[in-house]
């Protein structure tokens, strides 16, 4: 608790004489019950309501002035003030906050399945190539090569790296499209 609330709760109850706490025993016998309805009418909240008609009292009793008037004309300002509570604990964020639960709720997961699919058809396409042309796009896209390291690698020219590189890549295209894949 922080210390000003605190501090404001040992001065309010320092100030507590025997006539104010027989006063908010009077308060509470005659105004209690029905603001506990009103509250649980408005929440339909029984624990809630209880809240409410502790919360309403200790305002009462923090508020001299309430203290002092007549317990029968006082009840009108503690339903206006149960209300507001009521209000007040619809407007806030642990209202709006998600409620926990016992069990975690299932993940979603990805379908692998068409990721399968396409490594499949992939696959199937490749074999169609020549052997040099699916080594250099093998190199390029699956390996990550450059031209110079394929050229070294394969021990062919650079410009054959190329070469094979862009025919080796419509043959695929074809092939692909000869399976049904139009992207």
């Amino acid at each position: 608790m922080p210390r000003q609330a605190h501090d404001r709760d040992d001065t309010a109850a320092a100030r507590t004489s025997p006539r104010d706490a027989a006063r908010l025993a009077e308060l509470f016998d005659a105004h209690a019950a029905p603001i506990w309805r009103y509250a649980v009418h408005l929440t339909g909240d029984r624990a809630g309501a209880d809240d409410i008609v502790q919360e309403t009292l200790l305002r009462a009793w923090r508020t001299p002035r309430i203290l002092e008037q007549d317990p029968a004309s006082t009840r009108s300002w503690m339903f206006t003030v149960a209300r507001h509570l009521v209000i007040d604990d619809a407007r806030s964020a642990r209202r709006r906050r998600e409620v926990g639960v016992a069990d975690v709720p299932e993940r979603a997961t990805t379908d692998a399945t068409d990721a399968l699919f396409e490594a499949l058809l992939v696959e199937e396409a490749l074999a169609a190539l020549s052997a040099d042309h699916r080594a250099v796009v093998v190199c390029a896209y699956y390996r990550g090569l450059s031209v110079a390291e394929m050229a070294a690698e394969l021990e062919i020219p650079e410009g054959t790296v190329k070469s094979r590189l862009h025919y080796g890549l419509r043959a695929l295209r074809l092939a692909l499209q000869e399976r049904g894949v139009t992207r």
